[in-house]
């Protein structure tokens, strides 16, 4: 077995000089740099998995949360996310975040909802 050359003498010349002060802020600056694409692809792209994910997390049954990820992506919303659906119709209509849900598992305000994002002038 080959013995691993210890090159960290030189590898580290570059930051000798930085104080600790420096150092840590070089080192939060380059976790960001690796962290802002990541939070990027999560704001702009789901899935319906993640999606049903999500609304598994608010209390939904995994056979409610693919009805209404199923009402989602009928109605183009899929990008809005099926929580944040979910949570509009609650607020627009003051109920429970469960009982919008349970609303959109029949099948009733799908309208009420496309409409709710259209006034922001977000298109759906």
């Amino acid at each position: 077995m080959k013995k691993r050359l210890d090159d960290f003498q030189e590898r580290r010349t570059h930051l000798a000089n930085l104080s600790d002060q420096e150092l840590k802020d070089r080192f939060w600056k380059l976790a960001e740099e690796i962290v802002t694409p990541m939070l990027e692809l999560g704001k702009k792209n789901t899935s319906p998995s993640i999606e049903r994910s999500v609304l598994l997390r608010m209390g939904f049954s995994s056979l409610e949360a693919k009805e209404i990820v199923n009402g989602v992506l009928e109605n183009n919303l899929i990008s809005k996310g099926a929580g944040h659906v979910v949570y509009k119709l609650a607020r627009e209509k003051q109920i429970s975040i469960r009982e919008a849900g349970l609303m959109l598992v029949n099948g009733k305000c799908w309208d009420e909802v496309v409409n709710l994002f259209a006034k922001e002038g977000v298109s759906c």
